[in-house]
């Protein structure tokens, strides 16, 4: 198994919490969150890289993105979703 696959799994979780917290301490609502992530992952996806990157690449870099995106829905669900039922998503909705 690879080592670095548990690590991001457990960052994105990280930083999944810490959106939370940035939006029950109302410093950021869900929409914020979702609208800058949703920034993030165009820039990612963006056709300007086509040329330079393949498009398994550009998957593979938004799918960080695209799980806290699902993250913060479920959040805002009030849904508490783990890592592999998140990633299960991103991978059924690409």
């Amino acid at each position: 198994m690879n080592t670095a696959n548990p690590q991001l799994e457990g960052l994105y979780l990280a930083i999944a919490a810490m959106n939370r917290l940035l939006i029950q301490k109302g410093v950021a609502s869900h929409d914020e969150i979702r609208e800058a992530l949703q920034a993030a992952e165009a820039v990612a996806i963006s056709d300007n890289k086509a040329a330079s990157v393949s498009p398994s690449h550009q998957k593979a870099v938004a799918f960080p993105i695209r799980l806290l995106l699902l993250a913060n829905e479920a959040d805002g669900k009030g849904v508490a979703a783990d890592f592999e039922a998140l990633a299960k998503e991103v991978g059924r909705r690409t």
